[in-house]
């Protein structure tokens, strides 16, 4: 992967880039769950992703195109800020985009580890390039995760974009206004009848405020879990966090860090696609969707997006029944 100038500097506070994804890389289909986004926060519109990112104490508004194809992928990136962006902004404004859209993975390796299963096989290759989003930071993804606990995600999608314009901060660009994801220490300082009045229930209210209290304070950094080499270590570590159980740190670990070695066995909607392809829509047990993820490995993490990215285009493939195997 590289980053250069895509063209010149054009005015004080806007430049330009392009970005060179590990191929095969499909930007629309990897961007298409984005969709459903809030365009003043982050969303994918098909042709241009938009996101408020923060660096350095600044906040840039990074724009999102495709300007390659999926055997030759290429990003160009807009960034554009309310003041003075400095190159070490940039690099690291560049570093959060290349995690976010997983630029540097390369999905190869996964095609050839999952090659004895029919199925994902299959749906490998009618979604060919798809990588999964990540959050900017790690602190994101278990906000989001909290959130999301029992209930469904189009709840939870509404509560999180309350919380994010309600304590985020605002960026203007081209007279639009943007928010920015709330700071750790920006919910540590909410009250409860703040994030309640969200839509958030009170205990997770309690999780979410406890969580960001400890990270301002500095007794938990959840960055360091980057350099964790073992998932389970990753999964104790975010357990220990009052709230955070199995399925929460699992989602985590795959949202914020790309750990493809875990599966969120738990979910609800998890366990429906895997039974649509391998149990005739069966209704099957987390126990047995773990049994089924076997086949792939350390790439679980990664065949499970799959599975419900092609679940929710309505993409099918052969069934199996597992009672026959």
């Amino acid at each position: 992967m590289q980053l250069c100038d895509h063209m010149r500097k054009n005015e004080k506070t806007r430049l330009i880039r392009t970005v060179d994804p590990t191929l095969p890389y499909d930007f629309g289909l990897s961007s298409h769950i984005l969709a459903d986004g809030d365009p003043q926060i982050a969303r994918y519109d098909g042709s241009e992703y938009r996101q408020v990112l923060r660096v350095g104490g600044k906040l840039l508004l990074a724009s999102v195109v495709s300007t390659g194809s999926v055997e030759a992928p290429q990003l160009r990136v807009t960034f554009a800020s309310d003041r003075a962006l400095t190159n070490s902004d940039l690099i690291a404004a560049h570093r959060i985009i290349s995690s976010v859209f997983n630029v540097q993975l390369d999905v190869s390796p996964f095609y050839g580890a999952i090659r004895n299963d029919p199925i994902v096989v299959d749906l490998t290759g009618k979604l060919r390039g798809l990588k999964n989003p990540a959050t900017a930071t790690i602190f994101e993804a278990l906000f989001d995760s909290i959130v999301e606990q029992q209930i469904s995600l189009t709840v939870a999608h509404v509560l999180q974009r309350r919380v994010i314009k309600t304590f985020g901060d605002v960026l203007l660009v081209n007279g639009d206004q943007y928010y920015a994801f709330p700071t750790p220490e920006q919910l540590a300082l909410a009250s409860v009848e703040s994030l309640r009045r969200c839509g958030l229930s009170r205990r997770k209210t309690e999780y979410i405020t406890g969580i960001a209290q400890l990270i301002t304070a500095r007794k938990v950094d959840l960055e360091e879990l980057r350099q964790y080499s073992d998932v389970q270590d990753i999964l104790e570590h975010l357990c220990m966090l009052r709230g955070v159980g199995a399925w929460t740190a699992e989602l985590t670990a795959i949202r914020g860090l790309n750990r493809f070695d875990v599966i969120p066995a738990d979910d609800l909607g998890l366990r429906r696609w895997i039974a649509h392809y391998y149990c005739n829509d069966r209704r099957i047990t987390s126990a047995e969707a773990r049994d089924i993820a076997e086949r792939w490995g350390k790439w679980r993490g990664l065949a499970s997006y799959y599975v419900v990215v092609a679940g929710l285009l309505n993409i099918e493939a052969k069934a199996q029944d597992l009672t026959r195997l």
